[in-house]
């Protein structure tokens, strides 16, 4: 039989099922639809975007805008950046807005915009897609109050790690006139963390200073209040008069309690005010510069031995002995001053030895922090750096 060009009676019903599931899936998508006329006004909108910001229908499509619906900061980006760009592109995505529902509360929304046109180019409707940013919206909130609650603990562990730190430099140095000293602590500028650097110079007796730098492996408030530890040791046992080795046994026991000092390097020298005879011993530590005039200097190799912890069980500590002469300097540094990812140590070690030998009769004042310029440069370094140096027997007017 024939259909009349019209096709089968179950053909025809098939039809208006999907017509009418095309429908609803327009007016329950699980986004809002609008359409809106090349000015802006609204002709046609979906249940889903009804029944998000409560409007009727009919308050929507007889003579509201789009943009009317947005909140004052979004009319603005609309007008600024929306229309324009959906003028120049032909469509908009991901653009992040607010509506103001019926009741006046707000909605957090991304829209997507594509401006349709006829074949000479000129719009013809604008047809826009509303999802719900309601739970983006709420969990980009908690991960920035998150943040930002990381962000005060952080600064807040910062500010007491660098009191802390601060607070065990040495504030006030020895001052005889038998022996100059300078000093400069630089904290790293890459990282935000303070380190374990930390110098120290104190009096032994009457006749006797002591000279100490060392690095506390790690960064932060563990690291600072490490170094605070093993500072407060090595003053104590210094005052028991065993010399450098015994004093940095005595340390490898004291570490095995504070996990965060073991691996410490450090040297300690102890100077004989009388006659510039200097005991000294490093642990893992780069080792000193003794400049004896221009052209005239020496790296201190002897009296070494692993860092602070790992000497236990191999053998006993090594320390050395050298004699100052009357204006000789000795300088003591950690590792910031001269490691480099682009340059072997040996070459900036010996950087800073001829550096220091071209300086030999400069006046001493301020040379600590003179050898950090110079070794640093404007350069940014991801370590801090302490320079701790002596004169040996130099006029005070020579300062």
């Amino acid at each position: 039989m024939a259909d009349n060009g019209g096709g089968s009676r179950a053909d025809q019903r098939a039809a208006a099922e999907l017509e009418d599931s095309a429908e609803d899936l327009y007016e329950h998508a699980p986004c809002g639809y609008l359409s809106c006329y090349p000015d802006g006004q609204i002709a046609r909108v979906n249940q889903t975007f009804l029944a998000w910001t409560g409007y009727t229908r009919d308050e929507l499509v007889k003579g509201r805008r789009f943009v009317d619906l947005l909140t004052a900061g979004g009319r603005i980006y609309h007008e600024t950046h929306y229309a324009p760009l959906l003028r120049m592109q032909g469509s908009v995505r991901a653009i992040a807005v607010e509506l103001m529902r019926a009741d006046g509360t707000r909605m957090p929304v991304l829209v997507n915009s594509d401006l349709r046109t006829d074949r000479a180019g000129s719009p013809l409707a604008i047809r826009t897609t509303v999802f719900d940013a309601t739970d983006r919206k709420q969990y980009e909130t908690e991960l920035l109050d998150a943040r930002r609650r990381a962000e005060k603990a952080y600064d807040e562990q910062r500010t007491v790690a660098t009191t802390l730190q601060r607070s065990m430099m040495a504030q006030t140095l020895p001052d005889d006139p038998r022996l100059r000293i300078s000093a400069c602590y630089r904290p790293a500028v890459d990282g935000l963390d303070v380190g374990g650097d930390w110098y120290d110079a104190f009096v032994l007796d009457d006749n006797r200073i002591a000279l100490v730098v060392g690095d506390v492996v790690g960064r932060g408030l563990h690291a600072a209040a490490a170094m605070g530890q093993l500072r407060s040791a090595v003053r104590a046992l210094a005052m028991a008069d065993s010399g450098p080795a015994e004093l940095l046994e005595r340390l490898d026991r004291f570490v095995e309690g504070v996990e965060a000092a073991n691996t410490a390097t450090m040297v300690y020298a102890e100077v004989d005010l009388r006659d510039g005879s200097v005991a000294f011993a490093c642990a893992g530590h780069p080792p000193p510069v003794r400049v004896d005039g221009p052209g005239r200097s020496a790296l201190l190799w002897d009296g070494r031995s692993a860092p602070l912890g790992a000497q236990l069980g191999i053998g006993p500590r090594h320390e050395a002995t050298i004699t100052l002469t009357q204006g000789s300097r000795l300088v003591l540094y950690t590792d910031g001053l001269v490691e480099r990812r682009d340059q072997p140590l040996d070459l900036t070690i010996g950087l800073l030895a001829e550096q220091l030998e071209a300086w030999a009769e400069r006046p001493f004042a301020g040379l600590a922090d003179a050898v950090a310029d110079a070794l640093l440069g404007t350069g940014r370094t991801g370590d801090d750096v302490c320079v701790l140096a002596v004169a040996f027997g130099e006029h005070p007017t020579v300062r």
